[in-house]
């Protein structure tokens, strides 16, 4: 099997129209008739060639039809998961038995999960409507999102649910629904159908892609997480004067040819 480049998409692959990435780039989503995420031509190039010698699989917290709305310009990746990895999509289909093994690895989570609801209904910081994802878990977004944390962390089984920030955006996931251990259960899925296993590479910017970088024998990070979040020593950590995305792909290309 080729080496498996497993990445996050936002701020690490693609940026939104607020990140200043130049005028080279491209864009890769509209929604509601806006331009509203884009690629570097130079990632863009990157991108195609590092696919041709990788099995590249885009892992993401969007949903199946946000994830739809990106367009990479380098065709249907054969494998991406969405929803932080409970929705697995094959050639840009759902694999529904992915889907059900993913709400029963969570079944012990359910209760915590309505809990989660009301307790995010109650919050007065809270700015959207709470929403439950394909009952996998929950999001929605606070005026105060560092005091929407706390006050879910003091009423919840953090053994069971894990409650995390990105910007404004707050989520409640089950643990045992993160991106690590989705590419986990890929790999065993890839290992059984092809009987071959290759180099695991991970790149992600938040702490969302944690548990996914932990398990990459070649993980890639930006200096701003390493600051905020403890990351495997071997993590390759790319420093805030480059563009993640380039660096990242640019260093596969030149360790992928001494990989295989």
């Amino acid at each position: 099997m080729k080496t498996v480049f497993f990445t996050d998409l936002d701020n690490t692959m693609i940026y939104s129209c607020r990140h200043d990435v130049g005028r080279d780039k491209l864009c890769v989503e509209i929604y509601q008739g806006r331009e509203v995420s884009f690629i570097t031509t130079e990632t863009w190039e990157l991108l195609r060639r590092v696919r041709e010698q990788t099995l590249l699989i885009p892992v993401t917290t969007r949903t199946k039809e946000q994830y739809n709305r990106i367009d990479l310009r380098i065709g249907t990746p054969e494998f991406a998961l969405v929803c932080n990895g409970g929705i697995l999509l094959e050639d840009g289909r759902e694999d529904s038995a992915w889907y059900q093994e993913s709400r029963a690895l969570i079944s012990d989570c359910q209760e915590e999960l309505k809990t989660a609801q009301l307790l995010m209904e109650q919050d007065r910081n809270r700015s959207f409507e709470v929403r439950n994802i394909r009952e996998l878990f929950l999001f929605t977004k606070s005026e105060k999102p560092d005091n929407s944390v706390k006050y879910l962390e003091s009423r919840l089984d953090k053994e069971r649910v894990g409650v995390f920030q990105n910007g404004v955006k707050v989520y409640v996931l089950p643990r045992k629904l993160s991106k690590g251990a989705a590419i986990q259960r890929l790999l065993n899925k890839l290992k059984r159908e092809r009987k071959e296993a290759g180099t695991v590479i991970a790149a992600g910017d938040s702490e969302f892609d944690i548990s996914m970088l932990q398990r990459a024998e070649l993980p890639f990070a930006p200096a701003a997480l390493k600051h905020a979040c403890e990351l495997p020593a071997r993590t390759v950590i790319v420093e805030d004067n480059e563009l993640f995305s380039e660096a990242v792909l640019k260093n596969i290309l030149n360790r992928v040819g001494k990989i295989a």
